[in-house]
Order: C-alpha cells, then structure tokens, then sequence
C-alpha cells in the first residue's frame, strides 16, 4: 500500500475550528480513531450550512454518509483546538465527495486527513436525489 501525501492547509477554503473534549482521549492520552470520523461529519456538514444554506432540520432532502476513510499521521489531545479543512473533490449528480484534513493551530500539514461521501436522498421515501443548481453553485468556490 501507497503511503499517502500528506495534505497541507493551502489546499483549503474551509476550515472549521473545533475544541477537544476531555471526553475524545481514551486510555492511551489520546484522541481516539473513531473522534476523528465525528470531526469530518461535523466539518462537511458545516459547510454546507453555512455555504450553502442547508437546512438539515426542514430540508426534503438529507445527505446519507455512504463511505469514509481516515489517514493518520500526528496525535491529537485535550485540550487542543483543531481545525478541520473541507474541500469538495467532486459533485456527482445526487453526491459530494469531500476532501477533509485536521490540522494543529498554527501547523501547515494535516495530522490526519481523509474523505468523506455524502449521497443525497429524499428524507422520506431514501430514494436518491439529485443535488440541486443552487448547491451547486453555492459550493462551487470549495471544489479542488
């Protein structure tokens, strides 16, 4: 297996600061793998409302996680603040796949990045949905 390039913050339009909790370290004194997923989930869903005015309580259509993946490289802890860059990699016709990197305060390469695939579906029925114009345009400014 490749080792992956480690992304630096340059390649971000988005970030979205996020404090630690005392909560996210496990036994070893570290954040835990699973904490870092629920960064990326917070992240993307953060642009999209603020970005696109997505209103994730009212809005007919949802978007579904239907893959992930994470890539380590640094430790992160309580009580540091993070932030989380997000870039859009593609838009499909009812996805966005993101582009997602942690990053220490003050630091140019990522401690973890990864990627993270939303499918957009009708809240009611699950049926795929295609993403409409306005999103489009809206995330525009955040695509690789």
């Amino acid at each position: 297996m490749n080792k992956p390039v480690i992304t630096e913050r340059k390649h971000f339009k988005f970030f979205l600061p996020i404090q630690t909790r005392w909560a996210d370290n496990d036994i070893y004194g570290h954040v835990n793998n699973v904490t870092y997923y629920s960064y990326f989930d917070t992240a993307a869903n953060s642009l999209l409302i603020q970005k696109a005015g997505f209103n994730i309580h009212q809005s007919s259509v949802i978007g579904l996680v239907v893959d992930s993946a994470c890539s380590f490289f640094q430790e992160l802890s309580f009580p540091e603040i993070i932030e989380v860059g997000v870039a859009i990699e593609r838009i499909g016709q009812s996805s966005l796949t993101y582009r997602l990197a942690i990053f220490k305060q003050g630091q140019q390469q990522a401690s973890a990045q990864g990627h993270f695939v939303h499918v957009f579906v009708n809240r009611k029925t699950r049926k795929s949905t295609p993403i409409s114009q306005q999103m489009r345009e809206d995330l525009a400014t955040y695509c690789l």
